[in-house]
């Protein structure tokens, strides 16, 4: 069955087979799946690519499960978590929705239950929060495609949605042309032309979002990326 509403999943799991195991089924039904292999790259990942729903293992290596979704919080990060776990008692259980977990599935598990759990919390999330991200007079409606500065809408094309939704979700952090090339051209091979591409869609971005008015957002950090911030704050 195809996704509903999530799109990217964090599939946070040490051991390798398990991990590669769910990562392929998720992908098998449509969904785009990235996997972190300890709490440390979960947390790099996670400020990476601001995942629909994260899938977190509590036995990790270095900083385990609790601490992850314990820092995950803190930050603010709305996103659905549904925590996978060996132990059935209540305390865990209890531990870890203390933590910020949504939901819980107890190993071992039926990727069938995993799924459908996925995608409960996937409509949970929809029906809570609106799909709007907002950053000064900037408004995205991720729903209908459509954004917006000073109430105006701006007329971009599908790939400088894609490219505007990026930097809006990664506002005042630098992201640079490698990331780009990964998670909006998808592109898992960098090479030089594709970065003459990204340059030449940021120009035409720019063009549109700042040129027709007085504060800027899209910043160039020269030798390393670009930037969505508003300077003028």
């Amino acid at each position: 069955m195809p996704p509903t509403t999530a799109r990217r999943i964090l599939i946070v799991e040490d051991e390798r087979k398990i991990a590669d195991a769910i990562a392929a089924g998720l992908r098998d039904e449509q969904y785009e799946v990235e996997v972190a292999y300890s709490g440390e790259e979960a947390l790099s990942r996670i400020a990476q690519i601001s995942p629909d729903v994260m899938v977190l293992d509590i036995m990790l290596p270095g900083k385990d499960g609790l601490q992850v979704l314990r820092t995950t919080r803190q930050v603010a990060a709305k996103f659905p978590v549904l925590l996978l776990t060996s132990k059935d008692s209540v305390e865990d259980r209890v531990a870890g929705l203390d933590a910020g977990a949504d939901d819980y599935l107890v190993k071992p598990f039926a990727f069938a239950e995993l799924s459908a759990r996925i995608r409960a919390l996937s409509r949970r999330r929809t029906m809570e929060e609106p799909i709007i991200l907002e950053y000064a007079d900037l408004c995205l409606d991720d729903a209908r495609n459509i954004a917006y500065r000073s109430g105006v809408r701006l007329d971009l094309t599908h790939r400088e949605f894609q490219l505007l939704h990026y930097l809006l979700q990664h506002r005042e952090r630098v992201v640079s042309r490698e990331m780009l090339a990964r998670d909006v051209w998808q592109e898992t091979a960098r090479y030089t032309p594709l970065d003459n591409v990204i340059d030449v869609q940021i120009a035409r971005l720019r063009r549109k979002l700042d040129d027709p008015f007085a504060r800027k957002l899209l910043h160039t950090v020269r030798g390393v990326g670009f930037i969505l911030k508003d300077e003028s704050a």
